[in-house]
């Protein structure tokens, strides 16, 4: 079971003051085969948070700048969301629980627009023919 549209969050009540961390890893995308592609299609920060008294892992899209902030300097996510994968065992279920942002931004900065994805200017185009 896979919960794709995630759970929209109020980021502050949930883990209170982000204090950046590190990037702790940059994820590829795979071929058929299974083999790992030159494809970047994320990468994964560790964030201090106050109100959860742990580190959390933070998932931003690839098409955003590589974040890096000074360590401690206090940052909010943009659009967070939260999801789950679970996987059925012989007792039950397992989850694993995951959490994706749109960005990592310094805190009281305003998100910077995103580049239109090539499936959005190709719609834009077809847009624009029709009028």
């Amino acid at each position: 079971m896979r919960l794709y549209e995630g759970l929209v969050i109020d980021a502050k009540a949930t883990f209170g003051e982000l204090k950046f961390s590190e990037m702790i890893r940059e994820v590829y995308a795979t071929d058929e085969e299974g083999k790992v592609t030159n494809e970047l299609q994320r990468r994964v920060y560790n964030l201090k948070s106050r109100t959860q008294e742990c580190m959390i892992q933070v998932s931003v899209p690839a098409e955003v700048d590589e974040k890096k902030f000074d360590y401690n300097t206090k940052v909010e996510l943009v659009n967070p969301e939260v999801g789950a994968v679970a996987n059925a065992t012989f007792n039950g279920a397992t989850v694993e629980w995951f959490l994706r942002a749109d960005d990592i931004v310094l805190k009281g900065q305003q998100p910077q627009p995103r580049p239109a994805q090539p499936q959005q200017l190709q719609n834009n185009q077809n847009n624009a023919d029709k009028k």
